[in-house]
């Protein structure tokens, strides 16, 4: 079976499965549509949790930024996986005690005021709205080169998906469908780095792979690596840093505080039927989640230490990097690269005319690299190579079999419309129950709650397939925005609305939006995005000149110590908490016996 066959035949079915699931599992209630009704076992709901988080950016790039960054991509295993302990030690038990169903809901009746839960509610949408660009991007990516299609139809098609499985079965539905995702994402991750690994060093574990000896030789794999990479000019990849200490320190708390604020991964913690099972699912997502990010930084170094063995021969023998015969001929590039060159996101270009390409960094300033070049007549750096491509790629480039290529096309998919389908629940519920049912209609009745629920998916799954098809010109520091966001707003409302009973809501609602100032600011002043210069990650943009050499992606740190700082001052300027509110403090955090919360805490 050709290819192309077996991939429509893959992704068709994990489609059908997911639409089955939903129509089996539809939501016949608002408890039902915002919470599954609070009756998913932790194992379980783990195991959606980590489908729910770990999004194209978990699939599809982190493993290219690692590849590209070294080292330095640490800050990303370290920094998400961190905040899960955060979450299951700090948030999770807590709100699941306080018994509702949202985190503006939390937010708005902890600090009784409305202006708190629609300050919740304008963080939330922004974090959400912004993160959601990511994902649909990646469904159009994944789309334009499994199935033929233009990004621009992936994304139409990725919506149509998500809405007959979110709209009509709510977080029920999304449930038991990521659940599915989870399984078809983690073989679609795992199988290919087994068998890359078998490859390359004859250890079916990449986790160990990764650090063992090349098969038949007594060179470790890392070491060769890092020899292949700084003679070709890049940064040695065991050692390279993203940034300054005080950066990785800033950038990795950022995403650990980030984690454990995001809406759509704290409100899968009110599914569950008690409190113990809130902490129980944090630490069973932490296991499923560990499966794929142990194996990420194999599949990063594999990959790249494949994609130079395809284009210079020289890497596996040990010979001269810069010898004539070392590059491939064009005209003999493998079929994967053109496939991935009408993509776009792999370029090719012959600048000195000899039809071979040539793959070095051009831009560093090791002038004994320039000095080889010069001598072998090579005239610039001839491939560019987009990070996103690393995972989708990786069985091709290592001529695996088509089904396990297929199997990588029907996980990434999985991927993207996971954490799509859950950012979207967090979107929908948030205007159907935190600002309609909320703010602006206490008295409506569960049936018309679940019909705005529908209908406010169904407007931000059009809403996020538009800013897909036309993303903004922040895009690429979404995930800077959505981080910081959740960093410097939701997380410090949070902690303060639980360990400190005497926080008010003018002290809270000054903190969120000094957060929110902060963090916007920075991001849009800098930009935020990581670049790409020749063929290599070079750093941050702002990253060396903005404020002591923080990232935007590491501000968010920043946003949350000024969101502390200002909710206390302006707290200890004004009037305490209730003492009702102080006893509904003590109620959360102190547990009375045991059992399932009610949600009175009168």
């Amino acid at each position: 079976m050709d290819l192309q066959t077996t991939i429509y035949l893959f992704v068709g079915a994990s489609f059908a499965l997911y639409i089955g699931i939903a129509v089996w599992a539809r939501a016949g209630s608002t408890s039902d549509f915002y919470v599954a009704g609070s009756g998913v076992h932790p194992v379980t709901n783990g195991m959606a949790t980590a489908a729910d988080w770990m999004s194209a950016a978990s699939f599809i790039s982190m493993a290219g930024l690692i590849s590209n960054m070294g080292y330095g991509g640490a800050v990303f295993l370290m920094g998400w996986t961190g905040g899960y302990v955060l979450l299951a030690m700090l948030l999770a038990p807590y709100l699941r005690k306080f018994g509702k169903f949202t985190v503006p809901q939390f937010i708005g009746d902890r600090f009784y005021s409305n202006g708190a839960r629609t300050v919740a509610v304008i963080c939330l949408l922004t974090a959400s709205i912004t993160y959601v660009i990511g994902q649909m991007t990646g469904v159009g990516i994944a789309f334009s080169r499994f199935l033929g299609v233009s990004s621009e139809m992936g994304i139409y098609i990725g919506m149509a998906i998500v809405f007959m499985y979110a709209v009509f079965g709510g977080m029920k539905g999304i449930t038991y469908t990521q659940i599915a995702q989870y399984v078809v994402l983690i073989f679609a991750y795992t199988i290919p780095a087994i068998f890359i690994s078998l490859n390359l060093t004859g250890n079916p574990l990449p986790q160990l792979g990764l650090g063992g000896d090349l098969s038949g030789t007594e060179v470790s794999l890392l070491s060769r690596l890092d020899q292949v990479v700084t003679d070709l000019g890049f940064s040695e990849y065991t050692t390279t840093s993203a940034g300054s200490m005080l950066n990785m320190f800033f950038f990795t708390v950022s995403l650990m505080i980030g984690t454990a604020g995001l809406p759509h991964v704290i409100v899968r913690f009110f599914t569950v039927p008690k409190v113990a099972d809130a902490r129980s699912s944090a630490g069973w997502a932490l296991v499923f989640i560990a499966i794929l990010y142990t194996t990420a930084p194999a599949v990063g170094g594999m990959a790249k230490y494949n994609l130079h063995q395809t284009v210079n021969s020289a890497v596996a023998s040990g010979g001269d990097l810069y010898a004539p015969e070392a590059s491939i001929l064009a005209e003999g590039r493998p079929d994967w690269m053109k496939r991935w060159e009408v993509t776009g996101l792999l370029k090719f270009e012959d600048k000195n005319g000899d039809g071979r390409i040539q793959y070095y960094n051009d831009a560093t300033k090791d002038e004994a690299v320039l000095a080889k070049a010069n001598e072998a007549g090579w005239k610039g750096n001839e491939l560019t190579v987009n990070p996103d491509i690393i995972v989708l790629a990786n069985p091709e480039i290592a001529l695996l079999p088509n089904w396990v290529i297929a199997l990588v096309a029907a996980g990434g998919l999985a991927a993207a419309l996971s954490t799509a389908a859950g950012l979207l629940l967090a979107i929908s519920s948030s205007i159907s129950h935190d600002l309609i049912k909320g703010v602006f209609a206490p008295n409506i009745s569960e049936k018309n709650e679940l019909l705005a629920g529908k209908i406010a998916m169904a407007f931000a799954i059009v809403l996020a397939g538009y800013l897909g098809l036309n993303p903004p010109g922040f895009a690429a520091g979404t995930v800077a925005l959505a981080f910081g966001i959740a960093a410097s707003t939701i997380f410090p409302a949070l902690m303060m609305g639980i360990f400190n009973k005497k926080m008010n809501n003018t002290g809270a609602i000054a903190g969120m939006l000094a957060g929110l100032f902060v963090v916007l600011f920075y991001v849009f002043a800098h930009k935020g995005i990581f670049f790409v210069k020749g063929t290599e990650y070079v750093e941050l943009v702002g990253g060396t000149n903005g404020f002591f050499g923080i990232s935007p992606e590491g501000f968010g740190t920043v946003g949350a110590l000024v969101n502390f700082a200002v909710a206390y001052v302006v707290s200890k300027l004004s009037k305490e908490a209730p003492l009702e509110i102080q006893h509904l403090v003590e109620g959360i955090r102190i547990p009375k016996g045991a059992g399932a919360p009610t949600g009175d805490h009168s």
